[in-house]
């Protein structure tokens, strides 16, 4: 499959060093200057503020691609909201994922009231255009409020212990913001939060669940998806 160049037009560099930078920014927690010292180290002298411009342009790109080439999720969520400080103030990250760890969904909100609840159930639905068989939370009274509302033929699990798949799901992220040193604006960490979803599905392979020869053959597979998306 030949790559089409348009959309890398006026871009000093080829396109396969471009998507190479792209894939080490999201795949792995990595810097710019660490990406741009990795570059260096292989004879191309990039600087870090372009490897930043790349990212912010074609991660969106690349991550929507990547979405929708999915085959879709489980029919259960663990839906989850932790603190996020962005400019000194307190947001809220709202995520889901499915029963195989995979994330379904990430919006970063003021609130975690009703009307917070309801929109980011709303946005799963009518992103992925089925509501679920069955959606699991802590015990929030938001999430209550939504699932009457929204949801009502939904199984609602509020036991204790149940969400702590959706709690887990949190820790990538937390990793990374710490590496970024904390998100400088929430357009920004949305941003970065989506990107970083898809591709983190996409190789999340459950290493130490399968043997290594299926596993090669998954890796394989998740890097054919991601030359297509790159490349279509």
């Amino acid at each position: 499959m030949k790559t089409r160049t348009h959309s890398y037009k006026r871009h000093r560099f080829p396109p396969e060093i471009i998507q190479y930078a792209v894939w080490l920014y999201y795949r792995f927690s990595l810097s710019h200057r660490d990406i741009e010292d990795l570059l260096a180290h292989r004879g191309i002298e990039v600087s870090r503020e372009s490897i930043r411009l790349w990212c912010n342009k074609f991660g969106p790109t690349y991550a929507r691609r990547l979405r929708r080439a999915r085959r879709g999720y489980g029919d259960t969520f663990f839906i989850d909201e932790v603190f996020v400080k962005i400019q000194g103030k307190q947001q809220y990250l709202w995520r889901a994922v499915d029963s195989d760890g995979e994330v379904v969904d990430v919006l970063l909100q003021a609130c975690r009231d009703g009307k917070a609840a309801k929109r980011f159930f709303r946005r799963l639905i009518k992103r992925h255009r089925v509501a679920p068989r069955k959606i699991v939370t802590d015990q929030l009274r938001s999430y209550r409020v939504a699932h009457r509302e929204l949801i009502p033929e939904a199984i609602h699990d509020v036991s204790q212990y149940a969400n702590n798949r959706a709690e887990l799901s949190h820790q990538p992220t937390r990793v990374r913001e710490r590496g970024m040193r904390r998100f400088k604006s929430r357009r920004q960490a949305q941003q970065f939060l989506n990107v970083h979803a898809a591709v983190y599905n996409l190789f999340n392979l459950g290493r130490h669940l399968i043997c290594s020869r299926l596993y090669r053959e998954l890796r394989h597979g998740a890097f054919a998806s991601w030359e297509k998306a790159v490349t279509v």
